[in-house]
């Protein structure tokens, strides 16, 4: 094994991408980074039967999307490839021979009839099925049959699988997150390595593929856990160095209880996976980044569920979390996936965007609003007065929309706390002062609006909230001094009109 941090993420192009599966892609991504390693991606399609058209293509962008992406895998070859088990099927039979060889292995003829009439048995006597030391030998395999009988079988096209046969003992194993791990070999059963349809299980493919791309770090999620021990003896069997091995805490629901699912995101309207997934023949399924989220809101966000740096610091850049980052920080106990602390990290990031980068997206949202906002530049100094309140671009139209529409109806509630029977005739006057007010900026504006009700010996609030409500519909919005001041003059007076002639 390389002395060099190699680690792999290795999803099944199944489906969509969940985000658990982007969390230990971004964890193998900032560890690697971190220790000027690499991060390769390994497609595990051994099972044909549950490929999906298009997945491979959706966990690229996924992680193009994330900025994690790959130094070695599928188009990206390191001399570690090929990077599809599918394409690698020629090199694990020869593996699985020389675990027979070593006597860590055997071939099992056992057909599904024979193997199911013993789970019936076992159940009748209300035990639970394992193929393993304790019954082994009453099957037809070639710890049964004579080298012969296995041959002249082999020889007919038998179907046959080859099983691993564990050493029995206490096996002793460290995980980089949990540490210590003992287990009683004797509790596990014969793991199905290699089948005679050429195929293995993932289990060969899997420790197979790491030992060849010289991976010297797993780290994965925890559902793997029951697997390391096979995987320790297969490496001890098969005289190879196993790598460090590292299982991350599962992402459960948020309620704490259960592993995060699809379902809880359809229930409670969030997003489980990075991109939109729009199948030919399927439910359509929603993604962060058709939901507005900015990927570095969504990487900050995964990178906190099961790791912490160990101090207040909550914002995260990716090269900052690639600094940060360590496996001692990582929990060894499950995170809860909170829906509105994912929209904390989004808006902690919209608001660090620049404001022409916010200004563009919005300018292309007022378009297909067909709505005329007039020049780029104008929608980029909206944004910069409304955009800390805002969590998606969406939010802005209803922030900000009375920059580029006048408003035609008044809240409710508002008017009858802000106009009242005297409001008209001052609004009138106001409407005066703003015609005479030389100096159209902001500034300008308030001074002038600001000094005559101090003339007038006027509360504020009897000039400043009809203002606002004349000129945005509701008592919401930035200073209303820049309002008027962006809108225009002419613009301001016509909808001060409006409301007197509306709001008599």
């Amino acid at each position: 094994m390389s002395t060099n941090v190699r680690v792999r993420f290795a999803p099944s192009p199944t489906g969509p991408l969940h985000i658990g599966g982007v969390r230990t892609a971004l964890f193998n991504y900032l560890f690697a980074k971190k220790h000027n390693g690499t991060f390769i991606l390994r497609i595990e399609d051994t099972d044909q039967n549950r490929y999906v058209e298009g997945a491979e293509d959706y966990i690229v962008e996924s992680l193009n999307w994330c900025n994690i992406p790959y130094d070695e895998g599928p188009g990206k070859d390191g001399g570690h490839g090929p990077y599809r088990q599918s394409e690698r099927k020629d090199r694990y039979k020869k593996y699985a021979l020389q675990l027979i060889e070593n006597g860590a292995a055997y071939y099992a003829f056992d057909t599904a009839e024979e193997l199911a009439d013993a789970r019936t048995t076992a159940e009748a006597n209300k035990e639970t099925f394992i193929y393993n030391h304790h019954n082994r030998l009453q099957f037809k395999n070639s710890l049964t049959l004579t080298e012969g009988e296995v041959q002249e079988r082999i020889d007919r096209g038998d179907d046959y699988v080859i099983r691993f046969k564990p050493e029995i003992k206490t096996l002793f194993m460290f995980d980089e997150i949990r540490k210590g791990i003992e287990i009683d070999t004797s509790l596990l059963d014969d793991k199905v390595l290699f089948k005679s349809d050429g195929m293995p299980t993932y289990h060969l493919a899997n420790i197979v593929d790491d030992h060849e791309m010289e991976i010297s770090h797993v780290i994965r999620g925890e559902e793997w856990l029951p697997s390391m021990a096979l995987h320790v003896l297969l490496y001890e069997s098969l005289k190879w160095e196993a790598p460090k091995f590292a299982h991350l805490p599962l992402i459960l629901k948020p309620t704490g209880k259960g592993k995060l699912s699809k379902r809880d995101g359809d229930k409670m309207g969030f997003p489980v996976f990075p991109l939109e997934w729009n199948p030919e023949n399927g439910e359509k399924s929603s993604g962060y980044r058709e939901d507005g989220y900015l990927p570095e809101a969504v990487v900050n966000m995964l990178a906190f569920l099961g790791w912490n740096p160990g101090t207040e610091q909550e914002i995260f850049s990716l090269e900052e979390l690639v600094q940060a980052f360590s496996l001692e920080h990582v929990n060894n106990s499950g995170a809860k996936f909170d829906p509105e602390k994912t929209k904390w990290f989004q808006q902690q990031w919209f608001v660090q965007q620049d404001d022409a980068v916010v200004g563009d997206a919005f300018a292309k949202a007022l378009q297909s609003k067909n709505i005329d906002y007039g020049s780029q530049d104008y929608v980029n100094i909206v944004v910069g007065l409304v955009k800390e309140r805002a969590v998606f671009v969406e939010d802005l139209f209803e922030l900000a929309g009375f920059f580029f529409i006048a408003p035609k109806e008044f809240d409710e509630k508002a008017a009858s706390k802000s106009w009242k029977e005297d409001t008209s005739g001052i609004m009138k006057n106001v409407i005066e002062v703003i015609i005479n007010t030389d100096d159209d900026s902001a500034v300008g504006l308030s001074d002038a609006v600001k000094g005559w009700i101090k003339e007038q010996e006027m509360g504020f609030g009897k000039v400043m909230m009809p203002l606002r409500l004349s000129l945005v519909g509701s008592l919401i919005g930035p200073d209303v001094f820049e309002i008027a001041s962006l809108i225009g003059k002419q613009e301001t007076v016509s909808r001060i009109s409006y409301a007197i002639e509306k709001l008599g």
